[in-house]
């Protein structure tokens, strides 16, 4: 290549740009020195700019306000946001308070803009910030029940109930998955953000419960020697297998011709060897003769007992009669009929024994609480109007009742105990009038004259609702004071006459 150097500036500005033809050769000029000259100047232009943008973004930092941020830009919804947490400053002052936020927070998720703004002069600086609202809080996942829990061999686990609480999605418990992994259940949720719960319950199977078995009727019975003693029944239950009660073995007997205490054994063992056995004890005495411990031998007395009352238009008539005749005498009473006939057989002198509120024999004999519940009716009705607690009952029936079998096997054992455990003195009787039956006047009377005895204490059972009773009394009164017998009233010192209990 050959290069033309200028002589002079004038040579140069002549033959640039131009092209030359030696020995018929094109020479292209080659503007080396024009390029260099150009390099140099742009050089120098550049390095001045940025000199001056320098010392400009210099004074910036010195003079404008810049906003800064001391917190994250996300939080969680569970937290609050801290819009303050920033500075507004340049080297010389802080200028917090100038600034203006614009825009909101909330608790729902997602992306927020704030813009803080500051007016610095006839300059407004400006900067924006995203806040990230996210969801980092794992759901609360709890179980009813036991964490570990035993089950019988021979059944699946039943489930206790679990309950999935998340803070942002709410209830989860329709959610939550259920993994069975040998003798563990796991219970899995996840929320909406992807946070997982998860917890365990630990499944033990094993049977080392024994079974439970339930007697009919008292545990302890005394019967008299000649009555008949037949299984009150019972019932076994067990955890795992259910009813055992074709499994009892019964052990022992009772020998009821003899006096004696009899131990009547139950045993059941359950699939898995667990055994339990309970006995009942029955005492077998001789019949006792029952006389009333009133200091003489009892030879010779009547107790007039009446049942159902009281009852308007035979009740009072009755009470009429004892007056004149000036005879004592035992009522029964019920729920029924007037208060002030209770009120009066008290004031008169007569004993206000307990008979029943209902005398509805499915309801009273189907349980022992509803014998109770009647029985305290009928004793919260005298004690109101008396204002004494009477401690002498009758039971419907009479305690050698059978019509309680169609109700409920045992439950006269167990009542006729249960009362005397309670204070209860408890009287049947030993003449009847046969009243209930339809006797008519003559047959009452005669039904109470022909069975009472001088030689034995006389318990008559009478009713004071029936109008042969009203209309037989007197002559039954009259016959008694002319044959030497004496009549008194039931109390608590009377010794009590029963009858053989039958179920």
């Amino acid at each position: 290549m050959i290069v033309l150097k200028r002589s002079n500036n004038n040579n140069y500005k002549k033959y640039r740009g131009r092209k030359l033809y030696i020995n018929d050769y094109k020479i292209d000029i080659e503007e080396e020195y024009i390029n260099k000259d150009n390099k140099l100047k742009r050089i120098q232009y550049i390095t001045g700019s940025i000199s001056v943008i320098l010392i400009f973004i210099l004074l910036i930092k010195l003079f404008i306000p810049s906003i800064t941020f001391n917190n994250s830009d996300v939080i969680s919804y569970n937290d609050t946001f801290d819009y303050n947490k920033y500075n507004a400053k340049n080297v010389f002052k802080n200028y917090k308070d100038r600034v203006k936020i614009n825009g909101k927070v909330n608790k729902k998720l997602g992306d927020y803009e704030l813009i803080y703004s500051l007016k610095f002069g006839i300059l407004k600086v400006k900067k924006k910030r995203i806040i990230k609202v996210i969801d980092d809080i794992k759901p609360d996942i709890s179980l009813e029940g036991n964490n570990e829990v035993i089950v019988c061999p021979n059944k699946e686990y039943k489930e206790d109930g679990y309950k999935a609480i998340d803070g942002y999605d709410g209830d989860l418990t329709d959610k939550v998955k259920i993994k069975k992994i040998e003798d563990k259940i796991i219970y899995s949720i996840r929320d909406s953000s992807g946070n997982e719960s998860k917890i365990d319950r630990k499944i033990k199977y094993e049977d080392k419960e024994k079974p439970i078995i339930t007697l009919s009727g008292n545990k302890d019975i005394t019967i008299y020697v000649g009555d008949n003693y037949s299984e009150l029944g019972y019932e076994a239950f067990d955890n795992c297998d259910g009813d055992l009660t074709d499994k009892v073995e019964i052990i022992g007997n009772v020998n009821t011709n003899k006096i004696g205490t009899y131990i009547i054994t139950y045993r059941v063992k359950d699939n898995n060897q667990n055994e339990v056995s309970i006995t009942r004890t029955i005492k077998v005495e001789e019949k006792k003769i029952i006389r009333p411990s009133n200091g003489g031998n009892g030879k010779g007395i009547i107790y007039l007992t009446f049942d159902d009352g009281p009852n308007e238009g035979t009740t009072n008539v009755i009470l009429d009669i004892l007056k004149e005749e000036r005879v004592e005498a035992t009522f029964f009473v019920t729920c029924n009929g007037p208060d002030y006939l209770i009120k009066r057989m008290y004031d008169e002198g007569h004993t206000v024994a307990l008979h029943t509120a209902t005398h509805d024999y499915s309801y009273i004999y189907s349980s022992d609480t509803n014998y109770f519940v009647d029985l305290n009716r009928v004793s919260d009705r005298v004690e109101r109007i008396t204002g004494t607690k009477s401690m002498i009952i009758r039971f419907p029936g009479g305690s050698s009742n059978t019509i309680s079998r169609r109700y409920n096997s045992g439950i006269m054992t167990r009542l006729t105990a249960e009362v005397k455990r309670q204070g209860y003195h408890y009287f049947d009787w030993n003449v009847d009038s046969n009243d209930a039956a339809g006797a008519n006047i003559n047959g009452v009377y005669n039904n109470v004259v022909n069975n009472i005895s001088l030689n034995r204490e006389n318990v008559v059972l009478m009713h004071d609702v029936k109008t042969a009773t009203r209309d037989a009394i007197r002559n039954i009164i009259k016959y008694g004071k002319n044959n030497g017998f004496t009549f008194k009233k039931i109390n608590n010192d009377t010794v009590m006459v029963t009858h053989g209990v039958n179920n």
